[in-house]
């Protein structure tokens, strides 16, 4: 992001932080929000939203002469998706954009003609919606114990008191690192446990709103989630003892997924990549850690139980807990049964 237009935003506006922001990156941002106008009168360095998509429309103007995308977005999200992409295409890293092959709530995936420097012939970019993440529901829950960390993976140093106090006001620039953060656990994630031997995608390339990972599948279609297929009885067991050993080799690292399932897991020639680690939780300063793991071990068990394998998600979990945090669950403050609630009332 422009350094110039963050500057320019005035933290003080009563203006929803995440407005301005979304407004650079979201395409479902919508014009005529009520506090962005009221702000806009307010503060006359502020931009509005018409004006900032008419510069994003210029810059991606010249991207476009370069970088002419197979894959024909509508206008708003072509706008939305160069501006995320532009700078994997300045370093050379990918060529084209070929498909979208996922659209979400919080993030979209593409696949991407990969430059042949990366040594593989496609790519999967993943793109943030800055916007959605105010909505997820207790992203507090996942938040908590984690520290943030910036677009270099780093965490800024305490004294840094103009995100200190950025991020106390909720203003632009500390809903931007909040955002850069949330994106930047993933990446990070993904680069350990891929260093470890995780199955999970290798990660290549990281952006101020996007990630560029190894691409599971091939030129004709993205490779299925677990859930949108029925396994054979010879090998359902066998890829179970796989999920179960990311999910300790997680833990061996201080980590819980956070949003394990089959939704989460992918399926391609007799092998599951693990995905979507955004949600990734801090074992040691987590509080909640305890209750997440016994959920992700928990729906990893629903699935594979359909599939015919026989395991027990309660035993399970407590093993794994015992083994790497040391305490056994008996003697755990957490509340097994208020979680299962709060999720119970979740899902209806």
């Amino acid at each position: 992001m422009n350094s110039s237009t963050l500057s320019d935003f005035d933290n003080s506006a009563p203006l929803d932080p995440y407005e301005h922001y979304a407004a650079l990156y979201d395409p479902q941002y919508e014009d005529g929000s009520v506090k962005a106008k009221a702000a806009a009168k307010a503060k006359k360095k502020k931009q509005d939203q018409e004006q900032i998509i008419e510069q994003l429309t210029d810059s991606a103007e010249g991207l476009e002469a370069g970088f002419t995308t197979t894959y024909q977005p509508a206008r708003h999200e072509g706008v939305w998706l160069l501006s995320s992409l532009r700078g994997f295409y300045d370093q050379a890293l990918i060529i084209d954009v070929l498909s979208q092959v996922k659209g979400g709530k919080e993030a979209s995936v593409y696949r991407c003609a990969a430059h042949p420097s990366v040594g593989e012939p496609l790519a999967a970019a993943k793109v943030y919606r800055p916007r959605r993440f105010r909505n997820l529901r207790n992203d507090k829950l996942y938040r908590e114990g984690r520290s943030l960390i910036d677009i270099d993976g780093k965490t800024p140093k305490e004294r840094d008191t103009r995100l200190k106090r950025a991020m106390e006001k909720g203003s632009a620039f500390g809903s931007q690192m909040a955002h850069t953060s949330w994106l930047m656990h993933e990446f990070t994630t993904l680069d350990t446990l891929h260093k470890a031997g995780g199955a999970v995608p290798k990660p290549i390339a990281s952006s101020e709103n996007a990630l560029l990972l190894e691409f599971i599948g091939d030129e004709h279609r993205p490779a299925p989630t677990l859930h949108e297929i029925a396994l054979e009885p010879d090998e359902a067991y066998p890829l179970f003892v796989e999920v179960m050993r990311n999910i300790e080799l997680m833990l061996q690292h201080g980590l819980i997924h956070g949003d394990l399932s089959a939704y989460n897991i992918l399926y391609w020639d007799g092998m599951v990549t693990l995905i979507d680690f955004p949600q990734v939780v801090d074992v040691a300063n987590n509080p909640h850690a305890r209750e997440v793991l016994f959920r992700d071990v928990k729906r990893v068990c629903d699935y594979f139980m359909r599939q015919g394998v026989e395991c027990n998600a309660a035993s399970l979990a407590d093993n794994l807990w015992w083994r790497y945090n040391g305490r056994r669950p008996e003697d755990e403050a957490a509340d097994l049964s208020r979680f299962e609630e709060e999720e119970e009332e979740e899902g209806e």
